[in-house]
């Protein structure tokens, strides 16, 4: 497989190359020194021990708190148990250690610890007489393969929203999604650590200010596709109240061949069957094949963990395993069946989403007129090619290149979206967005493809939830503060709605709120419409799934 070809995997798999890149520019943030003094570093008592934070202007950071015991040795893949009690007061003036990785793009060897379960807190100041906060609850994005807590500076929903804001650290990769017999199936590992982090929340956000009967879990990308994990996991049942699914619904997918030509489709929850096939069959090539399953998972757990951060087998395991006791029917089928929490949601998609990811191919897979364009097609949609060139023609677009990214968008991103959301509004009230921002900035640095602007990518509305060193206009910083006050309301009171913002409307079934800058820019669209999802569902009687 080529570098490239393995660069695409990723993205396929991940979903979430936007989570990793917001972290190096994120992380030029500076805090107060390690000396500052003690005025400067508050304490919490937690159920486990006492933690000192720091203070910052307006708000307050707890930072590398474990929340479950090290994954490590003979507790590699299996549930995260109770962290240590310790004595004395933790230093959490900076984050722990991140999950093993590899990096995002290029070439580079694995980083990272498995001993790596911690989360951060950022609390406002102060709390008016005895009020008790929202709490908001962020699983961060890296396709379940890169990522870290950290990496997200939630200051404008804590400092100007007042939320408490818990950002979460969780197994990824190999580490995380890993099947085998002897584990009884796939167990999902992430999974389960997400839920103690969200046990760790109920018993310690009283601690912090927060309100634990007001937990929103959220998240982007593959935290958007964990959100929708839990929403229809019994397992997560009374651990949040609220949900926001970012760029990740429960029916996201891409088709074959949408990057490269050797590729499959991808849909990130598959059967536990296909998983615990594939890690048998992995321990056989790390040399831990045996005769009884109990011994190869012993061998597996003897491996240091550089041998399993391999980028072929932390890719493999990156897809989130259903029919088990976690997730015991495919989340989408769930959401179709009313089998999911009763709490209200915020789902949506940028309006660009695909573009992200098909760039960043186009060098070595171009598109560069209308004959491939159509080739393209053919070899994603087969037969139906010609009803969606008719919907999707080459010369309403600049470039036939952007018209395939609104194809893929659409197929992949916006529809899925859109349909999950009418589920979800039969039984809660579900407020449907998409960003609309298509000057939002390239804060990943991505390089520049003429003739090809990012506009509103995949991940490019995190700079306006989260602190980035980025420069925004005044139109943009508007919209930023107007989409936390919508996402900290909703967290408040599980309506969005307030005082001098323009209304948004649950429940409708093709409607959705564009957040855009500028006069007019947040108002209801046709998004269904907009995004021929009447078309993408008489594909299918899935709703748009592409050949195999």
């Amino acid at each position: 497989m080529t570098a490239v070809r393995r660069a695409a995997r990723a993205l396929l798999t991940g979903l979430l190359v936007p989570g990793l890149l917001l972290a190096a520019p994120v992380l030029s943030a500076a805090g107060p020194a390690f000396g500052a003094p003690a005025a400067d570093r508050p304490l919490v008592e937690t159920d486990r021990g006492a933690v000192r934070g720091r203070a910052q202007d307006g708000y307050r950071t707890f930072e590398g708190i474990p929340y479950a015991a090290p994954p490590v040795g003979a507790l590699r893949w299996r549930p995260p148990e109770p962290a240590a009690r310790w004595t004395g007061v933790r230093d959490a003036g900076a984050p722990g250690a991140r999950c093993v990785q590899l990096p995002a793009i290029g070439p580079g060897g694995p980083s990272g610890s498995e001993d790596c379960l911690f989360l951060n807190v950022t609390a406002p100041d102060g709390n008016p007489a005895g009020a008790r906060r929202p709490v908001m609850v962020w699983f961060h994005g890296g396709g379940f393969v890169n990522g870290a807590g950290d990496l997200y500076r939630p200051y404008r929903l804590a400092a100007t929203g007042g939320a408490v804001v818990v950002t979460v650290n969780y197994r990824l990769g190999v580490f995380g999604l890993f099947g085998h017999p002897a584990l009884g199936g796939a167990p999902d590992a992430t999974l389960l650590d997400q839920q103690a982090a969200l046990r760790w929340v109920r018993a310690n956000a009283a601690r912090f200010g927060g309100d634990p009967g007001r937990v929103t879990v959220f998240g982007e990308s593959a935290g958007g596709l964990s959100v929708c994990a839990h929403l229809t996991s019994p397992a997560s049942a009374g651990l949040f109240h609220r949900a926001i699914v970012q760029s990740g619904s429960c029916s996201t997918m891409m088709p074959p061949r949408a990057l490269l030509p050797g590729l499959g489709a991808y849909e990130p929850f598959v059967p536990q069957r296909r998983t615990v096939e594939a890690g048998a069959a992995a321990a056989a090539r790390l040399g831990c094949g045996r005769s009884e399953p109990a011994d190869e998972l012993e061998c597996l757990r003897g491996l240091d963990a550089g041998s399993l951060a391999t980028p072929e087998l932390m890719q493999q395991f990156s897809l989130v395993s259903y029919g088990n006791a976690l997730l015991p029917v495919e989340p989408r089928r769930a959401l179709r069946e009313g089998r999911f929490h009763r709490v209200p949601v915020i789902q949506g998609a940028t309006r660009d989403e695909m573009r992200l990811f098909l760039g960043q191919t186009l060098a070595v897979y171009p598109v560069p007129d209308e004959q491939a364009y159509r080739a393209r097609l053919y070899a994603s949609f087969g037969e139906s090619a010609p009803r969606i060139e008719a919907a999707y023609p080459a010369s309403a677009h600049p470039t036939p290149a952007l018209a395939l990214a609104a194809v893929l968008t659409d197929v992949s991103f916006v529809c899925p979206a859109l349909r999950d959301g009418r589920a979800l509004g039969r039984h809660v009230p579900a407020y449907l967005y998409r960003f609309d921002d298509r000057d939002a900035p390239n804060y990943a640095g991505l390089p520049q493809i003429p003739g090809f602007p990012y506009g509103a990518a995949h991940g490019f509305e995190l700079p306006y939830l989260f602190d980035a060193p980025v420069v925004l206009t005044g139109p943009q910083r508007a919209l930023a503060d107007r989409m936390a006050d919508y996402w900290v309301r909703f967290a408040r009171t599980g309506n969005p709605n307030g005082p001098g913002a323009p209304r948004w409307t649950a429940s409708a079934p093709s409607s959705a709120l564009s957040l855009a800058p500028g006069p007019g820019g947040i108002r209801p669209v046709d998004a269904g419409a907009e995004h021929h999802c009447a078309l993408w569902e008489s594909l299918s009687g899935a709703g748009g799934k592409a050949e195999s």
